[in-house]
């Protein structure tokens, strides 16, 4: 995990955007790119063209994509997958379009791109080809991004396949990752390493969203079995980079209308990246309704950026839950049974307060109704029913009495270790982190009645800065009354900074020792959780 730091340090700086605050440096928590602070959507032609990629077919489907209404519903990239280059690089090292495919060129795909108000999306390997035998980008991450730089282009999907090396997929992904920041253009960087080397617990400060899964397949089995590999996987997921359960095969191969708004469904839970892969110039109007449901669609880019958690597994019948932004409650009810089955759950199970009413809104239906607090629907095999529930408010942790002048180590539920002061330092700014308990003056924390955490004696436990933003780093500073200095301990074990109303937290749900500590949007995920010891 230190390594992470260090590294996500280093992309900070080359963006120059080192926080600096009370004479402390902050590391970072994410990649810092400004991209991707909700999950992307777009559209790719690999999943139903494969190598049959041409300059006519990027700018038909960016036709396309306006056209049918997609862009105003929010997609963006029009993403070129493998075969676009020639077998080989030319005298000078470079990659070459292949003139067949490319007769201009890409810098002229991305211009006409651009002038539909969308952006191009461009393919490598971290190898040395890609999975189609091209040559691909390991040991070129300089040239190569600084080529496509000069394109235009918005969006690298990096893949898995080639000699790699002898290198680890992070030492791979993080020089891409350099070498993208170095072109001073923003251009988000999709991971496609398919789950390896658990990419979740470095993805965040590295890309903006990383593949958790091998390859999806056009049939319902294919998007079951990758839903099932999510469970676990929200504590590592926010702004900026995103678990990506592979691209949209919503109209493509088996799939059918049904199975379509279930996955469809699904993947917005999930906070995933919305990447369509079938054939938007020739779709159904069936699968465009699906693709471009803007209520659904609000849910996968709502700005709380919490990702989608199973609540309840009944066999074939489950239910899931986000937390939105607003208070209310996004709600899928799943039955991946073949015949028609009631799927049910209720207000508190899903995480709202009590409430006499609560308003159900049917994402697909478009319509709006009331219960009592049953959310129940007759849902078709391999189908889905999709709402946003509102009433009672997310039932948020209550502050529990917690007796002033007590003095306490607090051990990290998910972690094991103890909150800590970074090398037992009493100067101020520096960064609080999680170490082995040891009951060292560093790990003994001091409740007081104006709500502070003192360690020291005059010491406080500080969001740096009086920062708001998830990924805001937390330290230790001279006590000054402030209420970034001001924690709520809470009946669940969670700790609340009363400025910013978020949680102390362990990035990415790490356990190593040193591990800096921030503060994140309360989810009540063990990452977030302390007992007093």
């Amino acid at each position: 995990m230190q390594k992470i730091v260090r590294w996500a340090l280093a992309a900070v700086v080359a963006a120059g955007s080192l926080v600096v605050a009370g004479g402390a440096t902050s590391p970072a928590a994410a990649l810092d790119n400004g991209l991707a602070r909700t999950p992307q959507l777009g559209w790719n032609d690999w999943n139903s063209f494969g190598c049959n990629v041409s300059d006519s077919l990027i700018r038909q489907s960016a036709d396309a994509m306006v056209s049918s209404g997609m862009a105003a519903a929010g997609y963006q990239y029009v993403n070129i997958d493998d075969c676009w280059s020639t077998k080989s690089r030319n005298s000078n090292g470079d990659l070459v379009p292949d003139p067949q495919k490319f007769p201009n060129g890409i810098k002229a795909v991305a211009d006409y791109v651009h002038s539909k108000g969308l952006k191009l999306g461009i393919y490598s390997s971290a190898g040395l080809t890609t999975c189609a035998g091209y040559p691909a980008s390991l040991g070129n991450e300089r040239r190569d991004a600084a080529l496509w730089a000069s394109w235009g282009i918005d969006y690298l999907k990096y893949d898995n396949c080639g000699d790699h090396q002898g290198k680890t997929g992070q030492q791979r992904y993080t020089a891409m990752r350099d070498a993208l920041a170095a072109t001073g253009r923003p251009i988000l960087f999709s991971l496609c390493n398919w789950g390896q080397e658990s990419v979740w617990t470095w993805g965040m400060a590295t890309g903006n969203s990383w593949r958790t899964t091998g390859d999806i397949q056009a049939n319902f089995g294919s998007v079951t079995s990758i839903l099932d590999q999510q469970v676990g996987l929200d504590a590592y997921s926010g702004p900026g980079g995103w678990n990506d359960p592979d691209m949209l095969e919503v109209g493509n191969g088996s799939l059918s209308g049904t199975e379509g708004r279930a996955h469809f469904s699904l993947w917005a839970l999930l906070n995933a990246p919305l990447i369509a892969g079938n054939d938007i110039r020739t779709m159904s109007s069936d699968t465009r309704t699906i693709l471009t449901n803007t209520e659904v669609i609000a849910v996968d880019q709502d700005w709380g950026g919490r990702q989608g958690t199973k609540v309840s597994d009944n066999g074939n019948l489950e239910v899931w839950r986000k937390p939105m932004s607003n208070g209310s409650v996004a709600v899928v009810l799943l039955n991946r049974g073949t015949s028609t089955a009631t799927v049910s759950t209720t207000a508190s199970a899903v995480g709202l307060g009590s409430a006499s009413s609560y308003s159900v809104r049917d994402l697909w239906a478009h319509s709006t109704s009331s219960t009592s607090g049953t959310i129940s629907a007759s849902v078709p095999g391999h189908g889905a029913a999709m709402y946003v529930v509102t009433g009672g408010g997310i039932v948020t942790p209550s502050p529990t009495p917690t007796p002033t002048g007590s003095t306490s180590a607090f051990r990290g539920v998910g972690s094991g270790r103890c909150l800590d002061v970074t090398g037992a330092s009493q100067a101020n700014g520096a960064l609080a982190e999680i170490w082995d308990c040891n009951n060292q003056a560093n790990q003994r924390w001091t409740v007081t009645s104006a709500g502070e955490l003192r360690v020291y004696g005059s010491k406080c436990l500080d969001v740096n800065n009086r920062g708001t933003a998830d990924g805001t780093s937390v330290l230790i500073w001279d006590c000054n009354g402030q209420n970034n200095q001001q924690w709520r301990l809470n009946s669940d074990g969670s700790l609340t900074a009363v400025g910013a109303n978020k949680c102390l937290d362990v990035p990415n749900s790490a356990t190593a020792n040193g591990t800096k500590l921030q503060i994140w949007t309360c989810n009540g995920q063990a990452n977030q959780r302390w007992t007093r010891v």
